[in-house]
């Protein structure tokens, strides 16, 4: 997969340590929200947050882990079993973006991190409006 090379700052800028953080953060949101909350199954949250770390991780210039892995990221098809509409992208956004603010990376990392996701939230919508 590649990366935008205007985008490849991000990982020399905050590292593993920093997505490891983000991705916690983000997964403590997750476990008692209402609305995503049960998409995800509580005896894979641990994989759900080690294949998003990875998959941040390589798609901002680091190691490839996810790809070794799982191959290309295909990620409208893996969220396909998903019911996603406005409402669960929005609340998707929400608890990332209250996680990266906890974060207090510099505002150019913390600017391209959520472009990136507000693009790929929306990019996932694959259920008429709610």
């Amino acid at each position: 997969m590649q990366t935008p090379l205007d985008d490849r700052f991000v990982y020399d800028a905050i590292g593993d340590a920093g997505f490891a953080r983000l991705v916690q953060a983000f997964y403590i949101r997750v476990r008692s929200d209402d609305l995503i909350g049960p998409m995800y199954p509580s005896e894979d949250l641990h994989g759900a947050e080690e294949r998003l770390r990875e998959f941040l991780i390589q798609r901002f210039g680091g190691p490839e882990q996810y790809s070794k892995k799982r191959g290309h990221p295909r990620l409208r098809m893996r969220h396909g079993p998903f019911q996603i509409d406005q409402a669960a992208r929005d609340r998707w956004v929400s608890l990332m973006e209250s996680a990266l603010a906890e974060m207090n990376f510099e505002a150019r990392t913390a600017e391209a991190l959520r472009s990136f996701f507000h693009d790929g939230a929306t990019f996932m919508i694959n259920q008429p409006g709610s």
